[in-house]
């Protein structure tokens, strides 16, 4: 009986040493995946996204609670920060080229998402537009948002296996269409600010992949002679009041003007360096959305203003930057959408709260409450490390880098 006891013991003890051993070289395999990774991607456009969306959980964190809005909005906005990360490595792993060849995928169903909120959506509260679907557990997406990641990546590649004729107008007659699909669905969903951001999107991708300068000079032309068309035919009396208020300040100081104003005296207040987060706050419409910059503002004052776009441009930049490392059109058209995407919302945006340009409904990306917005933006920062990391090489080649 001893000597049987005394085999068990041994067994067992070898059982353990051996589970001990498997679990050890496991953890040193996902050590050595976390390190290699780490010294393949770009670091510092890592850096910048997480510190700018520390800074704008931060912001919206003060904004719930100064509103007493509940935490509810800064839990799924973690979450979606956590899901996009999470995406944006297994993007960064995957070749680009091959994610641009799931375009047959990704593409009808985006598409399908917006389709279906002509059916299923609904719009916030005081809102034009109805572009969100309900979700079960009170969520809701925003298909739109993610409508832009797929048309970048989808332009892109249609940009690159055309690139050699883009200026020939059978060429370029089907990429003005692919252009002006998505604005069209989004515009009549009735969110023109985001049909402004894909309009910045296409041509941006359009003139970096080599649009000749006169078809830039004739859709100047064509853009002057709509002006007048627009305003007489297309825009509501409140989008006209809404440009009108930026070029005669008073017209409607209780009324279209009100939000803007309320804003402006928002981040007045804030001075230099803020009145502190927790302070008492000026309540602004869309205050945890559209005008959360106000709230930057107010609690930061000018540094924290200037802070929260230095930031985002950073992101922005290092995407630029990583554009000229691409050695094929593809990447490159890549990495353009997404630097407009980001520069085009941030200008429009700030913009709007310090009513240099008219309220048109534009999220400020990183700090405004939505998980489908915060998403989105990790999946395009997902795509830009992706063009990083499988053109790194290229470093090492181009001298002029």
């Amino acid at each position: 009986m001893r000597l049987v006891k005394g085999r068990e013991s041994y067994y067992n003890e070898v059982a353990l040493k051996l589970v001990h051993s498997r679990t050890g070289l496991l953890m040193n395999k996902i050590l050595s995946s976390i390190i290699n990774y780490i010294k393949a991607t770009d670091k510092l456009l890592f850096i910048f996204t997480l510190a700018t969306t520390g800074y704008g959980l931060l912001v919206l964190y003060g904004v719930l609670e100064a509103f007493d809005f509940g935490l509810r909005g800064l839990y799924i906005q973690i979450a979606g920060a956590v899901l996009g990360l999470i995406c944006a490595i297994i993007l960064s792993k995957m070749d680009y080229k091959f994610l641009a060849k799931l375009w047959k995928l990704h593409v009808p169903l985006a598409y399908a998402l917006v389709f279906s909120t002509f059916i299923l959506g609904y719009g916030r509260t005081g809102a034009d537009d109805i572009n969100w679907i309900a979700l079960p557990f009170g969520a809701s997406i925003q298909p739109s948002e993610f409508l832009k990641i797929s048309f970048i990546l989808s332009f892109a590649f249609h940009l690159d296996k055309v690139k050699e004729n883009i200026n020939a107008p059978l060429t370029l007659l089907p990429l003005l269409i692919h252009g002006a699909v998505p604005a069209l669905l989004i515009h009549f969903q009735g969110d023109d600010g985001t049909v402004l951001v894909f309009i910045f999107i296409f041509a941006a991708m359009l003139f970096a992949a080599g649009l000749s300068l006169r078809y830039v000079a004739v859709a100047a032309g064509l853009g002057l002679i709509a002006i007048p068309i627009a305003w007489n035919y297309i825009l509501s009396n409140d989008q006209k009041m809404r440009f009108q208020a930026i070029f005669t300040p008073g017209i409607d100081p209780k009324g279209i003007e009100w939000q803007q104003n309320s804003a402006l005296i928002s981040i007045g207040s804030g001075q230099l360096s803020g009145n502190g987060i927790f302070s008492t706050h000026r309540f602004v419409d869309e205050i945890q959305n559209d005008f959360i910059f106000a709230f930057i503002g107010e609690s930061f004052g000018l540094m924290g203003c200037i802070a929260a776009v230095v930031l985002i441009f950073a992101v922005a930049t290092k995407v630029l930057f990583i554009s000229r490392l691409a050695k094929d059109t593809l990447g490159n058209s890549i990495c353009i959408g997404i630097f407009t995407m980001l520069t085009t919302q941030t200008i429009i945006n700030v913009g709007m709260n310090i009513k240099l340009l008219p309220v048109i409904g534009i999220t400020l990306p990183f700090f405004s409450k939505g998980g489908s917005s915060i998403l989105s933006v990790f999946l395009a920062v997902g795509l830009a490390l992706s063009v990083y990391m499988h053109n790194k090489e290229n470093l090492f080649l181009d001298k002029n880098y």
